[in-house]
């Protein structure tokens, strides 16, 4: 049934079938489109259009990895269980198979583009006809001293069966002719990790070579004898999910295996360089028993993502104007102790814009602190170098009771997680590693200090991760308190992680697996009853996915009531805004842009017209997904201070809104169209980049109210 020809009277989300669920899978992809065409924007300098290229290209990898991979296994093992547009695994994986072909070509459309740009500003990626004398002598002495040792052609026949190649291995495969014989040599080669992907050439300008042109123009000196028949190139992607079992004894042990087990996933996709001859191709297939694998040839240059390796190169003319966040002004009116700031006044810090560095200092202090007895810390990501780690190590080296929650589920981070978990135990830190069926994915930290005659407990809430480098690139919210509330609650969760030990009488929380989507049913279900009673209805909400289909059909619900609904969805979304009769009131809108919109925002109107002192704010560690509300443990926060309530609704909420120079809206067919500024531009990075207006002013604001941001702006 077209959704349009439903009647307008119908108003029961159930009326309209799954086709009022966009399908999760190519809402995905159009998200990574929309990262591409980033890429493609020519406001960007040349090197950060193409940081968003690579990153288009390890989003794809990753996908493919995790969630196409998972399509696959349903295949495989015969699952027929429909997605929520009503979709089976079979016919989900043809519409990615289309789309992400389609995204492949134009990530190497856009390549070419920008190569040639590039080469105007002197940044070349050369081919090998194009070395001159000196770059070939230059070469010819590297390639025998530094890359031809590591290299090691392996021969394919019965003697020697076709190899393992790990995941994200680039290869090149060579049918070789020798004198004397009939039959040709097929020779594979892969290409260590450990060999730079990009060889950068002497001199004083930027020329770079890309390792498999040196290696298949040094064919001689490895094959020394040999006539080339013909060669290719290709990159085997594998299954990279781990699914944790439940009768797992050992959650250490079992991730320890598993990790080793994920590298040799099954082959899930395969790319090829479009000049690999069809024998050869069919072989490596064969080979890595990728029959089902699905297959993307590209006549340019396979593994987008290495192209993010470029970008580090030292032209800062080519790449966005440095920033330095700023340290919260508050904080430094106390002498920089955070303890101090934070028990005078709640504080909210915005994050880039504001350093992380001040979530490292409140931790570093109290690890310093003679009076602080305990830390609690979940850690879910927290990157390779961490002054988190540094931090709880210092203080439970101080003889402080430490406790980290350290989440062994985070995909792709679970080894260095392993390698954190090891490092804080030798310490002496009590580490938890969570539930097997559940993720820590809450980001709160616990400072119990002794002060006179008693103990205060001071909180840190995070809408992202401890991590010092995605924290300079993502925009988050960093919640401080000393509320007594806030901090019996934070405890709760802990008992919960620790011991299994249910949090009984939240006064403040609102905790998943239990109770986080029943209290956003409600707070909806409220505006639905503001709107039927003829008060101001309406929903401000701002995550990275909306997939849950209960809160879907609930918003859908709310619509039709009469509650005027904005949705700021970077990523996935599968609620279909703008259709009569089922999300008429809908309105959703996507930024993507310098920064990684990643803080969750969730304003409820309450009887009042948004934004408004007396509107219901919070803050959360979740998305509107079904893993985030029945699967991981999370937290969500009223904001009830009136100052980081108008920081939050008034500045944070409405810049998003009034975007108009990096945001998309979505319709109802599905297609994102970029918002034109028109006569009032307004970007939301570069004004908070510029106008610093949060909390941790204190008295840098000159005892004026929060600057308030108007929604007519809205472009």
């Amino acid at each position: 049934m077209n959704l349009r020809e439903v009647p307008v009277a119908q108003t029961s989300p159930d009326n309209f079938g799954p086709e009022r669920y966009f399908n999760r899978e190519l809402s995905w992809l159009a998200f990574n489109r929309r990262v591409l065409e980033e890429a493609e924007n020519g406001a960007h300098p040349l090197l950060e259009r193409l940081r968003f290229l690579s990153i288009s290209g390890s989003n794809l990898d990753e996908f493919f990895m995790v969630r196409v991979a998972g399509l696959m296994g349903q295949q495989l093992l015969g699952v027929e269980e429909r997605s929520s547009d009503g979709l089976t695994p079979t016919q989900q994986l043809a519409a990615i198979a289309e789309d992400a072909d389609a995204l492949v070509v134009a990530q190497q459309a856009e390549w070419l583009v920008l190569r040639e740009c590039l080469a105007e500003q002197d940044f070349h990626v050369v081919e090998v006809d194009a070395l001159t004398e000196e770059e070939r002598a230059w070469l010819d002495k590297q390639f025998r001293e530094q890359i031809l040792p590591v290299l090691t052609p392996q021969a394919i026949d019965p003697s020697h069966p076709f190899p393992f190649i790990p995941n994200g291995m680039f290869s090149l495969v060579f049918s070789l002719e020798t004198p004397g014989e009939r039959e040709p040599v097929v020779e594979l080669l892969m290409i260590p990790a450990t060999l730079p992907r990009f060889i950068r050439l002497p001199g004083a300008g930027f020329r770079f070579l890309a390792i498999e042109k040196l290696i298949r123009a040094q064919f001689d000196l490895l094959f020394p004898g040999f006539t080339a028949l013909g060669s290719g190139a290709f990159r085997v992607l594998r299954d990279s999910d781990i699914e944790v079992e439940e009768e797992a004894e050992d959650l250490v042990r079992y991730f320890r295996t598993a990790i080793k087990r994920r590298r040799r996933g099954r082959v899930i996709r395969l790319e090829f360089l479009a000049d690999t001859p069809e024998d050869l191709e069919t072989m490596v297939r064969t080979g890595l028993h990728a029959e089902v694998a699905l297959v993307s040839e590209s006549a340019g240059f396979i593994g987008i993502a290495d192209l993010g390796l470029l970008v580090e190169t030292d032209r800062p003319d080519l790449k966005f104007p440095p920033y330095s966040p700023r340290f919260p002004e508050r904080v430094l009116e106390h002498d920089g102790n955070c303890f101090a700031a934070i028990r005078a006044k709640d504080l909210i810090v915005h994050h880039p814009y504001e350093s992380f560095e001040v979530v490292v200092a409140f931790l570093r202090q109290a690890a310093e602190d003679d009076d602080v007895v305990a830390i609690k810390q979940t850690l879910y990501r927290a990157g390779k170098q961490s002054a988190i780690v540094d931090a709880l190590v210092a203080a439970a080296e101080a003889g402080k009771s430490v406790t980290a929650v350290v989440e062994l589920k985070a995909r792709f981070d679970e080894e260095q997680n392993l390698l954190w978990a090891s490092r804080l135990e030798r310490a002496g830190v009590q580490v938890i590693y969570g539930f097997v069926e559940w993720k820590t994915h809450a980001k709160v930290s616990m400072v119990i200090r002794r002060e006179g005659a008693q103990m205060r407990t001071y909180c840190h809430f995070g809408t992202g991760n401890y991590h010092p480098t995605t924290a300079r690139i993502y925009t988050d919210l960093s919640f401080f308190t000393a509320s007594r509330r806030a901090a019996r609650d934070a405890a709760k969760l802990f008992n919960l992680i620790t011991g299994y030990v249910p949090p009984k009488g939240l006064e403040l929380l609102t905790l998943s697996p239990s109770g986080l989507r029943e209290k956003i049913l409600s707070l909806i279900e409220a505006e639905i009853a503001s709107a039927r009673a003829d008060r101001p209805a309406a929903i401000w909400a701002k995550m990275n996915s909306l997939t849950d289909r209960i809160v879907i059909d609930k918003l859908y619900e709310a619509s039709e009531a009469g509650v005027s609904i904005d949705l700021i969805v970077r990523g996935v979304c599968c609620l279909r805004p703008g259709i009569a009769g089922l999300s008429s009131r809908i309105r959703v809108k996507s930024i993507v842009g310098r920064f990684l919109e990643h803080s969750r925002i969730w304003a409820f109107a309450n009887g009042h017209r948004l934004p408004s002192p007396k509107a219901k704010v919070f803050i959360s560690s979740a998305d509107w997904m079904l893993r985030n509300f029945d699967r991981r443990v999370e937290f969500m926060l009223p904001v009830e201070n009136p100052t980081v309530h108008a920081q939050v609704l008034d500045q944070v909420m409405i810049a998003n809104l009034i975007d108009n120079e990096q945001s998309w809206t979505l319709d109802s067919s599905g297609a994102y169209k970029r918002v034109q500024p028109g006569k009032r531009p307004f970007n939301l990075h570069r004004y908070f980049m510029t106008n610093p207006s949060l909390s941790g002013r204190g008295a840098a604001l000159g005892g004026k109210a929060v600057p308030k941001l108007r929604l007519t702006q809205r472009g």
